[in-house]
């Protein structure tokens, strides 16, 4: 059995058509965003479905706040307490496969042992400051909805004063070397285990991500690049994204211009879907992969 979690706040539809992509072959874990308009009904409905085995509510989810994390912290306890799921796949509800169903259990027969994450070390040019500012200040996402334009000042405002008088979080002794990429992952039951062990080992490495930025970035690769599971991870999360601003959203809503490059792909996700921008794309993704 393979397990799929998604974090998810919106378009229902799209969210049912995900579910409905999957056979008895996967269990799926689903959180919805406290703040969602999703009805209750349709919450029912969703936890109806053969294969969802638990749809969660537990957390208000600021964009960059730490809720996020604790929510897919929560799904992956959920899954792995079923023995049954092996390999466990990240996703949100504005993802969508695409390869064929049959695709997945292939390929993953085919990589016995492997998982598929993105990964760098910290420092890292690419982020903004290197990614460091992440955690050596407080960033108030966990209290702010740094989407909104005054928030998103306060935000950037207290940051920009803490860099101004050089102040800087401190790190316990102990704290592994920091590893940094994708949010989203496809990991063997090993690695997820090995999560939660280091967590109960290391009683305050999830309070340390309290008031840092994006800390889903962080927080599983820190971990499994200072494991033993190190070997066995490919750099790669099996993820299709165009990392750049368009369609009024970064990452990128994809679009049909974006048709080839998605079918050429190696990847078995592709996000983000957003209506109406990317219906045409993804009714032409669903019409090839039911075909093959």
């Amino acid at each position: 059995m393979q397990a799929i979690l998604i974090t998810a706040y919106k378009n229902y539809d799209h969210l049912e058509d995900l579910v409905n992509f999957f056979d008895d072959n996967f269990n799926i874990y689903i959180h919805i965003d406290k703040k969602s308009s999703i009805s209750k009904e349709n919450l029912n409905k969703l936890f109806s479905k053969k294969r969802v085995q638990y749809v969660s509510q537990q957390y208000k989810i600021n964009w960059g706040g730490i809720n996020h994390l604790k929510a897919i912290l929560e799904l992956a306890k959920e899954a792995i307490d079923n023995k049954d799921n092996k390999y466990f796949h990240l996703i949100t509800g504005h993802d969508y496969p695409i390869k064929p169903l049959e695709g997945f259990s292939k390929f993953f027969d085919n990589n016995k042992g492997n998982d598929f994450m993105e990964y760098h070390t910290l420092p890292y040019s690419p982020w903004p400051e290197n990614g460091m500012d992440r955690l050596s200040r407080y960033n108030m996402y966990d209290l702010l909805d740094g989407r909104t334009g005054l928030n998103e000042r306060l935000i950037k405002g207290f940051s920009k004063l803490q860099k101004a008088i050089g102040f800087k979080r401190s790190f316990s002794k102990d704290f592994p070397p920091l590893f940094g990429g994708s949010t989203y992952w496809s990991l063997k039951r090993e690695s997820v285990e090995h999560v939660f062990q280091y967590m109960n080992d290391h009683p305050k490495y999830l309070k340390r991500f309290n008031y840092s930025f994006c800390s889903e970035e962080i927080f599983f690769q820190t971990i499994l690049l200072n494991s033993p599971m190190k070997e066995t991870i490919i750099n790669n999360n099996m993820r299709f994204i165009i990392w750049e601003e368009r369609n009024g959203n970064f990452p990128a809503n994809l679009d049909f211009s974006d048709y080839e490059n998605i079918k050429n792909s190696e990847a078995l996700f592709a996000r983000k879907f957003e209506y109406p921008v990317s219906e045409a794309l993804l009714d032409k993704i669903k019409s090839d992969i039911s075909k093959t």
